[in-house]
């Protein structure tokens, strides 16, 4: 199964010399489910032909606001669309996540709350908890109409959301394992971008289990669960015609 993963944003100079682009992260955050992994660097336009071109796409992080005007966003609201249309399945994370959710109808702003980092738990819709670790202003405010919240807590309400067979996306990183969250921290310790007393609590919260593997997993499942609906859908359709 061939999943596009769609890099929407840079990862800081400094992490990347370390652990790679989001591309590479999330390729090693899914390598153990076999699944034939192409990165498009959509940030920097390139992007595929169609939504077909993939039998999944991935939408990462990105430092942009996906209410800001790039050109590369307009493209990428037209493949989500398209691909949704098509019922080609979609996985969004923190920026994506919000992407989708805008592009279907949403509303997602500079939260009032400010800023989540490091390490959140997370409420999901059958009574457990995620542990995962986060980074972001913006939030998803009002989720489209066709999608279900699965994840939340007091900060984030809408933290994770499914479209049922389309779309599954999370507000926080998977991708961002403890080493990678600690050179995000040591990279912006100096910035005034962020709140001082939420960076320096994360520098010293113990570090420690995150259910990434959990999330990879359930992204892999609803990749592959919802090809297979969609084929069957497909083949229902041409014995009836």
């Amino acid at each position: 199964m061939k999943i596009g993963i769609l890099e929407c944003g840079e990862v800081h100079s400094d992490v990347r010399a370390e652990f790679g682009g989001f591309g590479d992260m999330f390729t090693k955050l899914l390598a153990p489910h076999g699944f034939d992994l192409k990165i498009y660097h959509a940030v920097g336009h390139d992007l595929p032909q169609s939504a077909t071109e993939a039998d999944g796409w991935l939408f990462t992080g990105s430092a942009h606001g996906v209410y800001e005007d790039h050109a590369f966003l307009p493209p990428l609201r037209e493949l989500i669309r398209e691909a949704y249309a098509q019922e080609v399945p979609m996985v969004g994370v923190c920026f994506g996540h919000q992407l989708i959710a805008q592009a279907l109808g949403g509303k997602v702003e500079k939260f009032a709350g400010g800023w989540s980092i490091g390490k959140r738990h997370y409420h999901t819709n059958e009574g457990n908890t995620l542990t995962l670790n986060a980074w972001h202003q913006d939030q998803v405010i009002e989720p489209p109409a066709d999608a279900e919240t699965i994840l939340s807590n007091d900060f984030c309400r809408f933290a994770g959301l499914r479209y049922g067979n389309r779309a599954l996306t999370v507000q926080a990183h998977p991708e961002f394992s403890d080493p990678v969250l600690r050179a995000y921290l040591l990279a912006r310790e100096d910035s005034d971008a962020y709140p001082q007393d939420m960076m320096r609590a994360a520098r010293e919260a113990p570090f420690g289990h995150t259910d990434s593997a959990l999330v990879a997993e359930q992204f892999a499942q609803f990749f592959r669960q919802s090809a297979a609906h969609s084929k069957a859908r497909s083949t229902k359709a041409s014995l009836l015609t």
